[in-house]
């Protein structure tokens, strides 16, 4: 296998992996919000922030995507080069994937708090918020690992 090769396979890793986190989270968030529209559709602007946030993991896999390309196009001479973009791609790929799943869960039970009071929805952000922080953490240990093997 070509440095570039190992490199790529990397990168759709972890763009995939991110995507899948955070489509995983939307079917939870999407779900339970769609039960509590059912209900009361004036509360739509109180879960919408909530339904959302899981969607960030695959923008970050997708913005470390393009971002590590420009790497992977430099492993094309050395194989060495290829697996240090494929292991740089890891933390992202991994935090992507779970926080994803975590925090769609996480944030299905604000949204069902906001079903029997919608005043908390503000507060209610935090949680799931906190989790968002190791899936940014994943992106910039994986950014700065992009640039050690530079």
């Amino acid at each position: 296998m070509s440095g570039y090769a190992l490199a790529v396979l990397g990168l759709a890793i972890c763009a995939g992996l991110c995507g899948c986190g955070s489509a995983i989270g939307l079917y939870h968030t999407g779900s339970a919000a769609s039960g509590v529209l059912a209900e009361d559709p004036k509360k739509f602007s109180k879960v919408l922030i909530l339904v959302v946030l899981p969607a960030t993991q695959g923008i970050y896999g997708f913005v470390f995507g393009i971002l590590g390309m420009a790497y992977a196009s430099a492993a094309a001479e050395s194989v060495i080069m290829g697996a240090h973009v494929f292991a740089a791609a890891m933390p992202l790929a991994i935090t992507g994937l779970v926080s994803g799943i975590l925090q769609g869960k996480t944030a299905v039970g604000g949204i069902c708090a906001v079903a029997k009071n919608e005043s908390l929805s503000g507060k209610l952000i935090l949680f799931p918020a906190m989790i968002e922080t190791y899936a940014i953490l994943g992106l910039v240990v994986s950014i700065l690992l992009l640039g050690v093997g530079a």
